[in-house]
C-alpha cells in the first residue's frame, strides 16, 4: 500500500463502513489520520493487474507501545464490493500472516461485529478463534453494538 493508493484505500473503507457492519466510525479517515494509525509494515492491497484498480486492503496497528506486546497487532481488512467473493479476502489475510510471522509476530487481533458473518467465516479459515465477546462496547448510530474479539496465534512463532 503507497500513497497513490490513498483514493482507492478509503473509498473501499467508506463502503465497508456504509454497510453499519464493519466498524464504528460512520466516515473514513483522512489519509493522514490513516497513515498515522497504521504501522508502517504490514500494508497491502489488491488490485487489478491490468487496470490498477484496488479491489482490497489490509493494514495493521499497534495493539500497545508497552514492549511486552510487540509481537502483537491488529489488523483491519476491507474488500471492495465490487471483488467480494473473488479470494481477495483470503489472499490479503495469506500475505499478511506470512509477513507479521517472519517478523516475528505472535498473535494478530480484530474485532468483528457478529453481524458480519462474510468476515467471521474468512477468518475463521485463515486460523482465527473467538476470543469473546465485547458486549456493548460501542454505539453506532445510537445502537449499543457488540463486538467479537478474535485471535490468531502463529504456530511457528514461539
Amino acid at each position: 500500500m503507497q500513497r497513490r493508493d490513498a483514493d482507492q484505500v478509503l473509498t473501499i473503507y467508506q463502503h465497508g463502513l456504509d454497510t453499519g457492519h464493519a466498524g464504528f466510525e460512520t466516515t473514513a479517515p483522512t489519509w493522514e489520520e490513516f497513515d498515522a494509525a497504521k504501522l508502517d509494515r504490514y500494508r497491502y492491497v489488491a488490485t487489478d493487474r491490468s487496470s490498477r484498480t484496488v479491489l482490497g486492503w489490509i493494514a495493521a496497528s499497534p495493539v500497545s507501545d508497552r514492549c511486552c506486546y510487540a509481537g502483537v497487532v491488529e489488523h483491519s481488512i476491507y474488500v471492495s464490493p465490487d471483488a467480494r467473493g473473488l479470494g481477495i479476502g483470503t489472499a490479503l489475510l495469506a500475505t499478511f500472516i506470512a509477513a507479521t510471522e517472519a517478523d516475528g509476530i505472535w498473535t494478530i487481533q480484530t474485532g468483528i461485529f457478529p453481524e458480519n458473518t462474510p468476515s467471521l467465516r474468512l477468518h475463521a479459515r485463515a486460523g482465527f478463534r473467538t476470543v469473546g465477546t465485547r458486549q456493548r462496547i460501542g454505539r453506532l448510530r445510537g445502537r449499543w453494538r457488540d463486538v467479537l474479539l478474535l485471535e490468531r496465534r502463529s504456530p511457528t512463532v514461539l
